[in-house]
């Protein structure tokens, strides 16, 4: 108990014999904590293997729904167009790519006669 009492301050001879006392324990010590700690680093490895693939399979979940989002929006948007060039009668027509375009008269000229 002395040992600790003085914390191992000025004792060379003390610090040189847990040095060698643990280099002699350590080779039959490691291996059994290995074997206590490898399984639990194995089931942290498959916890984070699963939470990646969960996570991947979120965010393409997540990447369809905004997909489906953005197009209603630019059918209601194109819609929305449709619809008031409609009721000012200016003219607009829907080009099947949901953008607004002028509507032209066809222009025919009739042959002079002489």
């Amino acid at each position: 108990m002395a040992l600790f009492e003085n914390g191992l301050k000025g004792n060379i001879l003390t610090g040189l014999a847990i040095g060698i006392g643990a280099a002699v324990i350590a080779p039959s010590v490691i291996p059994v904590l290995a074997s206590a700690f490898k399984p639990a680093a194995k089931a942290a490895i498959k916890g984070g293997v699963l939470l990646y693939e969960k996570g991947k399979e979120s965010v393409a979940e997540m990447s369809e729904v905004m997909e489906d989002i953005i197009a209603e929006a630019k059918a209601e948007l194109a819609e929305d167009a449709n619809t008031a060039a409609a009721a000012t009668g200016s003219g607009m027509m829907d080009n099947h790519h949901g953008e607004a375009v002028v509507a032209r008269t066809p222009t025919r000229t009739k042959p002079k006669k002489k």
